[in-house]
């Protein structure tokens, strides 16, 4: 792959979450039921993080959770991989049911990951809504499916992945478009 354009650095990455926590207070009219869920893996760091600038624009701490989808996929092929799907642990910690619930997740791209964590969802509780929030929204849906918050928005070509890093899992902040090599 080749690099084509890095597009957020670790400042512009924060300046965009703190907008989307003004956003999710502002639309959600405060904190009250509110609960984020991050879709693992690198939407768990982005919940966290949004929970921190909540918890410092509003002095509350919102709950969080941690969301598996793999078992909910709808394009994963153990026969193709040659490999079982691995499992990583759900931890929501409280009862979704009445909660309005913001999904977190890193990018936005087909719509199949949001689809399936809205099935992991439903599974364990009735939320009174679920609500949307990614760091990056490239396009390129198949499903109809929309962000209620988008930190920023990368139209891209199928020939492109973005790459989103953070440094709780990368050691940096970033994200980056990359072209697939031809």
């Amino acid at each position: 792959m080749n690099k084509k354009a890095n597009v957020l650095d670790a400042a512009a990455m924060s300046r965009a979450l703190t907008r989307i926590a003004h956003e999710i207070l502002e639309r959600n009219k405060g904190v009250d039921g509110l609960m984020l869920v991050g879709i693992k893996t690198r939407g768990v760091p982005i919940a966290r993080r949004l929970q921190e600038r909540i918890k410092d624009i509003e002095g509350v701490e919102v709950p969080i959770g941690e969301l598996d989808i793999t078992l909910y996929r709808d394009d994963l092929s153990p026969v193709a991989d040659h490999q079982e799907p691995q499992l990583n642990e759900t931890n929501l910690h409280e009862q979704v049911s009445g909660k309005k619930v913001i999904l977190v997740d890193d990018v936005l791209y087909t719509g199949r990951t949001v689809r399936a964590a809205m099935d992991a969802i439903m599974d364990q509780g009735r939320p009174s809504q679920v609500q949307l929030a990614v760091l990056v929204d490239r396009g390129h849906r198949e499903l109809p499916i929309r962000a209620d918050f988008i930190g920023k928005n990368i139209p891209t070509s199928q020939g492109e992945i973005i790459t989103v890093k953070l440094a709780e899992i990368d050691q940096s902040d970033s994200v980056s478009i990359f072209e697939k090599n031809k």
